[in-house]
């Protein structure tokens, strides 16, 4: 069974730092990569940051200079480094996983549940 497991939520203040972590265990074989999404209320689900196993990332407009994306692959683990944050950086964020169990022959994706970051003005 696959797990992904976030942390590093919290409410910090307008102009500050957080940063998440998340961790996929289980039986697998393979992340071909791994990403950040998040979700406000009323708003759909965007990708915030995403990287490959070879480590090239990819970023939302909004949060391009102020986010930093990162991978430890020998720990099955993503990070995103976010500073300068802003109020509209508010919203649930969730992990998610490209990669392939020991039980497969193809790639899926995995998702976690997700850590609440609330930026204050």
């Amino acid at each position: 069974q696959v797990q992904l497991v976030e942390s590093g939520g919290g409410l910090v203040q307008t102009g500050g730092s957080l940063r998440l972590s998340c961790a996929a265990s289980g039986s697998i074989v393979d992340i071909y990569a791994m990403g950040w999404y998040r979700q406000a209320p009323g708003k759909q689900r965007e990708l915030v940051a995403d990287i490959t196993r070879g480590g090239l990332t990819n970023y939302v407009d909004s949060v391009e200079g102020r986010f930093t994306i990162s991978r430890d692959n020998a720990e099955n683990t993503v990070y995103l480094q976010m500073n300068s944050l802003k109020p509209e950086d508010t919203a649930v964020y969730y992990c998610k996983a490209d990669l392939r169990r020991d039980d497969s022959y193809f790639y899926y994706d995995y998702w976690g549940q997700g850590t609440q970051v609330t930026v204050s003005s």
